[in-house]
């Protein structure tokens, strides 16, 4: 059975990680950890933090999540939902708890961790890790990729997992859901964690200075190199 994801083990100076677990909702959690902060930045940009080193459940194959984006609503020019709701990105509005799931590129499916208050779109793209379990699955469905590749991006993370476009909408805390999430074990010292600007996000969202919303684990090899965007995703 599915655990709801606890957004616990907070990053040293993160007020939120010092409040015990109030409720088993990730929506109230979102909120309580934007109140908490007591700072004007998107709900998206603290879970994001938090993110880092939680495990993701798929189908027969886990991954630590190594790498992680932060994206918000009508304020982020690097959203999908910068121009408002629409049929494509309406898991993106919550509620809080949900996998976003969309193709891009006209092959590749990436996946969200939707954050935010329902009706207000924010969401963290899962963009790397280091599969933890089901190695030799991973690596059938990544043939020919080395394991430190197998979920070094976020389409092949989706793909090691066996993640598809039909998993949009699903709640990771529904009792047997077939992608969960579950929190890192302990808290993570601050210096683990780099920032930096956003991977293959075009115009003002690409500016690292004004959206330093990628994160990721200092020193560790499944982050996937940086490239500047080639065009909109």
């Amino acid at each position: 059975m599915a655990r709801s994801f606890r957004l616990g083990g907070g990053d040293d100076k993160d007020p939120a990680g010092q409040h015990p677990e109030r409720s088993g909702q990730p929506a109230s959690l979102c909120v309580e950890i934007c109140q908490t902060r007591g700072v004007p930045e998107p709900v998206s940009v603290a879970i994001a933090r938090r993110l880092l080193g939680a495990t993701l459940h798929g189908r027969g194959v886990s991954v630590r999540l190594t790498e992680v984006e932060a994206y918000a609503g009508p304020r982020d020019p690097g959203s999908h939902a910068y121009r408002g709701r629409t049929a494509r990105n309406a898991v993106m509005f919550g509620p809080a708890g949900h996998l976003y799931c969309y193709f891009t590129y006209g092959m590749h499916t990436c996946c969200n961790y939707v954050c935010g208050p329902e009706g207000e779109a924010a969401a963290v793209l899962l963009r790397a890790g280091q599969v933890v379990e089901g190695l030799d699955l991973a690596r059938e469905r990544r043939a020919g990729a080395r394991d430190v590749d197998l979920a070094r991006g976020p389409a092949r993370l989706t793909v090691a997992l066996g993640i598809t476009l039909s998993d949009n909408g699903i709640d990771l805390n529904a009792a047997g859901a077939q992608v969960r999430l579950t929190p890192r074990a302990r808290s993570l010292p601050s210096d683990r964690i780099r920032s930096g600007p956003r991977v293959g996000v075009s115009g003002p969202g690409g500016d690292g200075a004004a959206y330093p919303w990628r994160f990721w684990l200092d020193g560790e090899p499944s982050v996937s190199a940086y490239r500047v965007s080639r065009r909109p995703s």
